[in-house]
């Protein structure tokens, strides 16, 4: 058994009294118990409290040890993701007395060919898997029982505290006891409300065994969990850590009917993007997305969450709560500030949406801002939707009727229009304002043409006071990483610029090499060079992407940059980091640019706010192709813009003239 360190003497009083109490020795109602009253208790021997403390562990898991029964499973994938699967025990709970045990979905993604239950007497028992909940990552097992099952208590979630004990049970080894590892609750509402938190140490051994307190009732069942990330394997990375995560039982307990009749449950979508910080921001809709439940329900962008069920919210983290926590064909009654109006609407949640994909005019656009009363046309792309209709130097000044200010309102405004949608656009051609109707495509996935139009109209130096450029040492005090940015020195603040975030493969980089591959391209292109370094040369960890994060956080907070071209690019391990990074915060990131790297997990689905495009380069006879070559049919199956580069046949680092082939398919990100 592994136990916390100290703590305060009212807590271990509180586990004596526990202890006492379960052990039939004194009957005290926890709830009874005051400071005042356990004044005795604190002048027990310290040795005598130990002994207290060890009978009331080892009393709350014999209380709870009938039901956690032990699973083995035979045959099944070896690897799932990057997962190995041994063949090792894990746990369950019984949760009925009719046969029916829950454990993690963990414990069978790799599909197991049989399933057996050992029960705590030592028989053994077929098992079926009845149904999984794809939310919270539970299955729902079935064995024929001889008799009852033994259920245990449920700790009501309203009565869970931060700082009470938790002790994680498992039962996987030959032993009649259970296994027991003591820790404290150390967060409640966890993984957007589905999961408490615990620093017991849990391993894959005690997945979906119970999480129970002091009295030997269950708080819930261990599950592998990421905030993250919903992949299957998600947060298994974490075992061991002292953070290990349960989904209280009384959860569990409220789907149980749907998972008995056989029905698998899904993670439920709304179909909205709440944009900026979860944490921090107002709980306003970003945008919808077309043929959602949000935009038939007639939800729009602007559109302020203020109820959900009759319960106020105010952050954009209250409505990822809210649903993240519910299924699919769940309802949910929202209302809405528009403006002044108040609005409501019912919902119904569905299990997924149609793979979202960012709707084209075909244009790229000047970058001059509003300064010209709408979006002046810089280049249009041949065989486009606008191809034939549109010219450089026009300037859009209505789509659909609605006017234009500027390239990022009209990227929004077609962010919610349907695929194929015919809109009416209206232009300025020198002195005449034509219009013409026009067929929304996709975006295009070729290399960009050798040759493009200036993307901005030179203007005056600019004159005014402006942060460091050229070459900047730029270190974050909490963090061992260092980073060299290169800041054009013709910067101009009133000028949104690209940033390349350049992550490194294995052994690092030569500064003065660096600045002079990338110095030209930046100077020419408006782009913001950063290349941090790893704080192992040799390796980059999965911990570094919150530097990564900060430190892109610090770029934008001092320079003016252009969210629809900020894209990390690496090489090797540096491009697989580079895919995590973007697929952990789409707010940061509009593209990845790998050269030969695989992809890192999956990304989340495009939405009209978070797009993400994706430049993979890779070799014929690259250890990579394979992968390469699976990630890029995933990423377009998922209708992410993909754009593939091949090397040739040995694996190698781009060439000048495709380096700079790269930067005008950055250059050309802020497409319309």
């Amino acid at each position: 058994m592994t136990a916390t360190p100290r703590f305060h003497p009212w807590t271990i009083a509180c586990a004596a009294l526990a202890a006492l109490s379960i052990c039939g020795t004194l009957a005290v109602a926890a709830e009874e118990s005051k400071p005042a009253e356990v004044k005795p208790a604190a002048a027990v021997p310290a040795d005598d409290l130990d002994m207290l403390e060890q009978k009331a562990f080892r009393a709350a898991a014999d209380r709870v040890a009938p039901a956690v029964v032990r699973i083995e499973t035979v045959g099944g994938m070896e690897r799932v993701s990057k997962v190995l699967f041994g063949t090792g025990p894990t746990t369950g709970v019984a949760v009925d007395p009719e046969g029916y045990i829950v454990s993690s979905a963990f414990n069978f993604i790799n599909k197991p060919a049989s399933i057996l239950v050992r029960m705590p007497d030592g028989s053994r028992k077929p098992a079926t898997l009845v149904a999984t909940d794809h939310n919270r990552m539970l299955v729902l097992l079935k064995i024929a029982a001889d008799k009852p099952l033994p259920v245990p208590e449920a700790a009501p979630e309203k009565e869970m505290r931060v700082g009470q004990w938790t002790i994680a049970v498992g039962r996987t080894f030959e032993s009649d006891r259970p296994n027991m590892n003591v820790g404290v609750m150390s967060a409640l509402e966890r993984i957007w409300g589905k999961a408490v938190q615990t620093d017991a140490a849990v391993s894959p051994n005690n997945y979906g065994g119970p999480l129970v307190d002091i009295r030997g009732r269950v708080l819930g069942v261990l599950v592998p969990l990421s905030p993250q990330s919903a992949e299957e394997v998600a947060g298994v990375e974490w075992y061991d850590s002292g953070i290990g995560f349960a989904v209280p039982l009384e959860q569990i307990l409220k789907v149980l009917p749907k998972l008995k009749k056989g029905e698998d449950l899904y993670p439920g979508v709304i179909g909205i993007n709440l944009g900026g910080n979860l944490q921090v921001g107002e709980a306003t809709i970003g945008a919808c997305q077309p043929n959602s439940p949000a935009a038939d329900a007639g939800l729009k962008a602007n559109d302020k969450i203020v109820e959900i069920d009759g319960r106020p919210v105010q952050l954009a983290a209250d409505v990822k709560r809210e649903i993240s926590r519910r299924y699919a064909g769940d309802k949910m009654r929202l209302v809405v500030l528009r403006g002044k109006e108040r609005i409501e609407r019912e919902v119904e949640l569905v299990a997924k949406l149609e793979p979202y994909q960012q709707r084209m005019l075909g244009v790229l656009p000047l970058r001059t801002g509003a300064r010209t009363g709408g979006v002046a046309v810089r280049y249009v792309y041949p065989k486009g939707p606008s191809d034939g209709k549109l010219q450089p130097a026009d300037v859009i000044v209505s789509v659909a009727g609605k006017a234009v200010a500027n390239a990022a309102a009209l990227r929004e405004q077609l962010g919610v229009m349907k695929a194929g949608e015919e809109v009416e656009v209206e232009y300025r051609r020198g002195e005449k304002t034509e219009k013409a109707k026009v067929k929304l495509g996709v975006p295009a996935e070729d290399l960009p043409p050798a040759q493009l139009p200036a993307a901005r109209v030179a203007g005056k130096p600019f004159q005014g006071e402006r942060p460091q450029v050229g070459a900047v040492s730029l270190k974050l005090p909490e963090f061992k990483n260092e980073a060299v940015l290169y800041v054009p020195e013709g910067y101009d603040p009133e000028v949104s610029h690209g940033v390349l975030l350049w992550l490194h493969a294995a052994g690092g980089f030569e500064q003065q090499e660096l600045l002079a591959r990338w110095k030209p391209l930046c100077d020419r292109f408006d782009l913001i060079l950063v290349a941090p370094k790893s704080a192992d040369p040799t390796k980059w960890e999965p911990a570094e992407v919150e530097y990564l994060q900060k430190l892109l956080d610090k770029v934008k907070s001092t320079y003016n940059t252009d969210p629809a071209r900020m894209v990390a690019h690496g090489h090797e391990a540096g491009g697989t980091m580079a895919y995590s990074l973007a697929f952990r915060h789409r707010e940061l990131l509009s593209a990845v640019a790998a050269v030969e790297a695989k992809s890192s997990g999956r990304p989340a689905a495009n939405d009209p706010v978070h797009r993400l495009a994706v430049y993979a380069a890779t070799a014929k006879k690259s250890p990579h192709a394979d992968a390469v070559a699976q990630a890029v049919a995933q990423f377009r199956q998922m209708k992410l813009p993909v754009t593939l580069k091949e090397l040739g046949d040995a694996p190698r680092y781009l060439k000048p003239e495709e380096l700079e082939e790269l930067i005008r398919w950055i250059d050309m990100l802020d497409r319309l």
